[in-house]
This record gives structure tokens, sequence and C-alpha cells, in this order.
């Protein structure tokens, strides 16, 4: 049998607790995805699949499925420590190839600044498939221009999630996931 993701969502959550495990669990509450059994994979978004809502996505989903995920997530117990977890996302012009999904997650850096790394990472990493030339001293930003002269442009974002740790030292946990569906619509 071939376990070849049709959909994919992007989910994020954050939460705190005095137990860091309890801190994840109620992380992954607030992403929507704590009923299920999660599976970790690598980072490969697959020809032909489609990107879909959070919204969409959970309604294919059972309580106590196992699913497949490409999960980022980072915690504290320090006071005001900033953490960020972040799932980059790049797909290809041409749907038939595949793409890649990136796992970010870091200590002291803001929202913005872990989306984007984590999406030039996405980005990065599918160029070098492509044979694309990447200047890792220049943005993807900067890197698409070129690339658009190649007929190369691709889509990419990213789903990112921060927090300050908890002011009284209480778990901080946040995480931010691709979910892989393998049904298709009507399956």
């Amino acid at each position: 049998m071939k376990f070849i993701p049709k959909m994919i969502f992007l989910t994020k959550g954050v939460a705190k607790h005095k137990e860091k495990l309890a801190s994840f669990e109620l992380a992954l509450r607030d992403a929507g995805i704590a009923q299920l059994n999660l599976v970790n994979v690598s980072s490969i978004f697959p020809p032909g699949c489609k990107l879909i809502s959070r919204q969409q996505g959970l309604k294919h989903l059972k309580s106590g499925q196992i699913a497949f995920c490409v999960m980022s997530r980072e915690s504290t117990n320090e006071p005001h420590r900033l953490i960020t977890a972040s799932i980059g996302l790049a797909i290809p012009k041409d749907k038939s190839k595949f793409g890649y999904l990136s796992e970010h997650h870091a200590c002291g850096q803001t929202q913005k600044f872990a989306g984007d790394y984590a999406e030039d990472l996405a980005v990065q990493m599918l160029g070098s498939t492509m044979g694309l030339e990447i200047d890792l001293d220049k943005s993807y930003d900067e890197n698409k221009e070129i690339w658009k002269l190649k007929g190369e442009i691709v889509y990419s974002r990213n789903t990112t999630q921060s927090a300050e740790g908890d002011k009284r030292g209480n778990w901080t946990t946040v995480l931010a996931a691709a979910m892989l569906i393998l049904e298709g619509p009507g399956e």
C-alpha cells in the first residue's frame, strides 16, 4: 500500500502549564490535533497534493486515527523567554513534481523572523533539487527575482507560532505542524 498524501493543511498552537507534557498536550489541542496518534515524517510535499485550510483538513480526521505530520515544537520554563516554532512550505510551479516542508524552532527569534527563515529554507531545498542557483546570502525574495527569469516560480508560505515563557515559570510550548491526509475527497 502506498501512503501518498492527497491533501495537507497547516496548523499551530500554544499553551502554558506547570507540567511540560501537559503544556504540549494543550498546545496540540490549540492546534486542533490532540485527539490523533501523530507520526512524524520527513519533509516532502507530495506531487499533486492539495494544500487545504485547517478547517477543511480537520473534517478528514477522526479521533484516535494515526495521522502523519511534519512538526516543529519548542518549550521553555524560563520566564519571558521568546520561543518560536515554524513550518515552511515550497511548492514547485509544476504540480507533478514534489515540494518541500521545513521545520524550524528557536529561542529568541520573532515570529516573523522564524517564519521567513523556515519559508526560505523550504524554498532553498526545493530550488536546489530543481538545479536553481541559490545565493544563501540573499533572501528568498531576492532569489525569487532571479528564478522568475528562468520560469521557475514557486509558491511558498509558512505557519509560525511564538510565545514568551510564562512569567511564573510554568512550561510554555509552541508548535507548528503540516498535517498529511491520505484519503481524497469522498473516500
